[in-house]
């Protein structure tokens, strides 16, 4: 069968050292070799850009994709900015299967070529998962607060479950996203892992991501709570007074794989749990999304020294300007200049693919894998591969999937 043979100025492996004028060979939407030049027979020379795996995007809101610019204004408080996206998914504007389509078309510009998706709508809304499209994880948004809601919630988010999982595809797979502490019971959320256990599939959950969120769970009241009543959600059962982040991640340790999507106010003990539980649970850190908000600085180093896997994700649009993993890593290398190059390229291929149970397809340029890539553009005579891709401003020139060229920019 004839494949492709693409050479670049850099090949950025993910898993090795970048390559000189490496060449990726390609059979059949398989990578089949990599490394320097032999005889391989026709190559395409891509010129001067840095070849790499295409970005894991590991937490997005796609149904968001359409608007303009962040909702609100930047560091405003988390529960005035959820009324605003309450809002948003009432408009009569609301496309939820456009948007995503925007959304995906958009991400695959961007050079992302997975994507953990957090799920509102059907899976149907999201095309058939091999139809020149991202690979999708699609975590179910559970949201049920009450006592007296569980029961009839998770019945319902089994038979989406079932549903989703009599149409099964290699680039759609389906996984749980119990939404967070301030709307999901802790019965529910016992039983979402449960449900994810039966069918070996990942959980993906909203955690210490604002200390709105922290003093909710300490001392039952604050914003949150204020919230929960206005929208007649509040039960005093979900909630114990003294409750921690520990709490939740010690459920969550339980799931096959679990993501803890923004983990912004995570302290040392809870980060210690998390190194330690490493084999199964990642954090998603999004950026530009933390910026937005104001929050104080990150603990990515102190959580990558630690041991815990990080991977990053864009959040969705209405916090920040757009689907771009690339401009996330960029963000992490002009927020946390001592974390090396090497490991924050990692956070967004390697770790994306670790976090979403894709390793084995996708997140490096490796033999056996899927042969998805991107390639950006670099100067002639560039030496660093890595600050070409970190330091610079240029977008993505090309992705591919599979091996098939899905977007090339002209110039």
């Amino acid at each position: 069968m004839s494949g492709l043979n693409l050479q670049a100025r850099w090949v950025l492996p993910a898993d090795q050292l970048p390559i000189e004028r490496g060449v990726v060979s390609i059979r059949a939407g398989h990578i089949v070799s990599v490394g320097p030049p032999v005889h391989l027979g026709a190559v395409h020379d891509l010129g001067d850009v840095v070849l790499l795996p295409g970005l894991i995007n590991a937490h997005t809101h796609l149904e968001f994709s359409l608007i303009g610019k962040p909702l609100g204004r930047p560091g405003m408080a988390l529960p005035d900015w959820i009324r605003l996206v309450l809002g948003e998914r009432k408009g009569a504007r609301r496309e939820p299967s456009q948007a995503i389509r925007a959304g995906l078309e958009e991400s695959l510009r961007l050079g992302v070529t997975t994507v953990g998706e957090i799920a509102t709508v059907s899976a149907g809304s999201y095309g058939q998962g091999d139809d020149g499209l991202p690979s999708l994880t699609l975590f179910d948004e559970v949201i049920g607060f009450s006592e007296a809601r569980v029961d009839s919630v998770l019945a319902a988010a089994t038979g989406r479950l079932t549903a989703c999982l009599e149409r099964p595809s290699v680039r759609c797979s389906p996984g749980l996203s119990p939404h967070a502490p301030y709307t999901v019971h802790p019965r529910l959320l016992d039983g979402l892992i449960e449900l994810a256990n039966t069918h070996q599939l990942p959980v993906a959950m909203h955690l210490a991501e604002s200390l709105e969120e922290i003093r909710l769970l300490i001392h039952g009241d604050g914003a949150f709570r204020e919230l929960l009543d206005e929208r007649s959600m509040w039960d005093a059962t979900a909630i114990r007074t003294g409750t921690c982040v520990l709490d939740y991640l010690v459920q969550l340790a339980r799931a096959p794989r679990c993501l803890v999507v923004h983990g912004n106010y995570l302290n040392k003990r809870e980060v210690d749990y998390l190194a330690r539980h490493h084999d199964r649970m990642t954090v998603v850190y999004c950026p530009r999304t933390h910026a937005y908000f104001g929050h104080g600085v990150y603990p990515l180093a102190a959580m990558l020294d630690a041991g815990v896997r990080v991977a990053l994700g864009t959040d969705s649009r209405a916090s920040s300007p757009d689907l771009s993993l690339l401009a996330e890593l960029r963000e992490v290398a002009r927020s946390h200049s001592g974390i090396p190059p090497a490991q924050i390229v990692r956070l967004g291929t390697l770790a994306g693919a670790w976090a979403l149970g894709l390793r084995e397809f996708t997140g490096s340029i490796t033999p056996g894998k899927w042969a998805n890539l991107t390639a950006i553009p670099c100067d002639s005579r560039c030496k660093d591969p890595y600050a070409a891709v970190l330091e610079g401003e240029r977008a993505p020139m090309a992705t591919w999937l599979g091996g098939e060229l899905v977007h090339c920019r002209s110039s």
